[in-house]
């Protein structure tokens, strides 16, 4: 019997932990514009033009073909 209650104390513990976490919003910005839309800098790709989407979208495709691909980067066919 004094198992079950030790038991039984444990899960309302756990259960009560389990809902006190508080959201993880604090601090995150929303994001007003796209993403194409950033302005020029330092850490900018070359070929791309801030604004252009088209331009954007054939970077990323670059970018996972060309250096996020082991195939194409080991050369390993």
């Amino acid at each position: 019997m004094k198992l079950i209650a030790i038991f039984c104390a444990t899960a309302v513990c756990l259960g009560l932990a389990a809902c006190s976490e508080k959201p993880q919003t604090a601090g995150t910005r929303k994001a007003d514009k796209a993403a194409f839309t950033t302005v020029d800098g330092s850490f900018t790709a070359s070929g791309w033009k801030s604004g252009d989407q088209v331009s954007w979208e054939r970077q990323l495709a670059t970018r996972a073909q060309a250096g996020q691909n082991e195939y194409n980067r080991t050369g390993d066919h």
